[in-house]
């Protein structure tokens, strides 16, 4: 595959690309014409149909992916694709990590490593609880695995809702050992299912936009509710432990005004809270540095989420 970050001026290619946008418009002249944006993982590219509807040109729509043979030209000193033929290709033609955004860590030894925490949990109903969800479940391994864990802001990509989640969890592992208040097993199962409502919150890639119950009722009590759906399935599972948990999970974001619909009033919730708001944060600066040179030594702007502006260490 011949990636949009190697393509030059005057090359011919044959390749398949993740159609982002496709709208019509027209010429001056009053010309028919289509505008794409196509995207692999390395970047995008402007292309156009300058003769939609012609042979050659077939049916596709925004988020297809699709076959295009053409032309690379410049214009206004950017790359542009000068589309001659294009098709929507069929599933297994192309492997989606090669068009989207995607975790630099291995996935699959991420999710092993996630299981080993889970294996570690000695109350038998939040053992059960874990494994029905993330070893028994062979459809919901494969959707957690590629999901991400938010539209933008941070860990936004192919395995980004796994990479995040183990983080967490791995940061609460340290915090139990530390404070030996924490109950472990309560703190772990916390982390780890603290935000799996963005299953359902975000679509799946290529879209990965909020859905209508992402809207309406966000991740956090989406989560909520597939936990407690999941528990009730588990007999004798016990009435305390199962509100302690959802608590957990209800109070992660550690204050009302960030979308929490109860503050913590467990140690565990706390330092769950503590946990997400590390992690999420360090992850948002990771991000910030990535598009920038190492030896950019300028001020990265006010960042929302960080509430400052941020550069680099060493760089006086």
């Amino acid at each position: 595959m011949k990636y949009i970050e190697s393509l030059r001026e005057g090359e011919r290619i044959n390749e398949i690309y993740l159609c982002k946008v496709k709208q019509s418009a027209l010429t001056k002249a009053g010309k028919p014409y289509d505008t794409l944006i196509l995207q692999d993982k390395t970047g995008t590219l402007d292309a156009k149909i300058w003769e939609p509807g012609s042979v050659g040109i077939d049916e596709f729509d925004s988020l297809n992916y699709i076959a295009v043979m053409g032309d690379i030209t410049s214009f206004q000193g950017n790359l542009q694709l000068n589309v001659k033929r294009v098709r929507k290709v069929q599933e297994g033609e192309y492997d989606p990590k090669d068009y989207l955004p995607v975790s630099d860590k291995d996935i699959d030894q991420m999710y092993e490593e996630l299981k080993g925490l889970i294996a570690s949990i000695k109350e038998v109903h939040l053992k059960k609880l874990l494994e029905s969800f993330f070893v028994e479940d062979a459809d919901f391994e494969k959707r957690f695995k590629f999901h991400s864990a938010a539209k933008t802001v941070h860990h936004g990509f192919v395995g980004g809702l796994l990479e995040h989640s183990l983080s967490v969890a791995k940061h609460c592992d340290y915090f139990a050992g530390c404070y030996p208040m924490l109950n472990r097993d309560l703190l772990i199962t916390a982390a780890i299912f603290h935000d799996i409502g963005k299953l359902e919150e975000l679509s799946t890639f290529p879209e990965n936009d909020y859905t209508d119950d992402g809207q309406l009722l966000g991740h956090i009590i989406i989560g909520t509710e597939m936990v407690g759906d999941r528990i009730r399935t588990i007999p004798d599972f016990p009435k305390g432990l199962a509100s302690e948990l959802k608590h957990c999970i209800l109070a992660h974001h550690g204050e009302l005004e960030f979308g929490s619909p109860k503050k913590p009033a467990l140690p565990e919730a706390l330092a769950l809270s503590f946990a997400d708001n590390i992690d999420a944060k360090m992850e948002t600066v990771r991000e910030i540095f990535n598009n920038v040179p190492e030896n950019n030594q300028e001020w990265q702007g006010y960042n929302r989420l960080l509430e400052s502006n941020i550069r680099r260490s060493g760089k006086l």
